[in-house]
């Protein structure tokens, strides 16, 4: 697990051993996971929907970042 990003009280993190397609886990109150290509949210739990899209948008800014980590321990 790697802790990429920390921003608005939220923690963006990708594990190692995951799979596709490519996402974030997304942490606060609540969690998410988001698609880093599409920002499709693909799970949210307990997370409210303003949160998510903050964390949306965080990933969107981020996306080069998202990306770079996430081939540095996929491929």
């Amino acid at each position: 697990m790697v802790t990429v990003l920390r921003q608005h009280g939220l923690r963006f993190v990708i594990y190692t051993a995951d799979h596709e397609p490519p996402h974030v886990h997304v942490y606060g109150d609540g969690e998410a996971r988001i698609d880093i290509e599409t920002l499709k949210v693909l799970t949210q739990g307990g997370m409210s929907d303003r949160d998510v899209r903050r964390a949306a948008e965080v990933v969107e800014a981020n996306r080069q970042l998202f990306r770079e980590t996430w081939r540095k321990y996929h491929g």
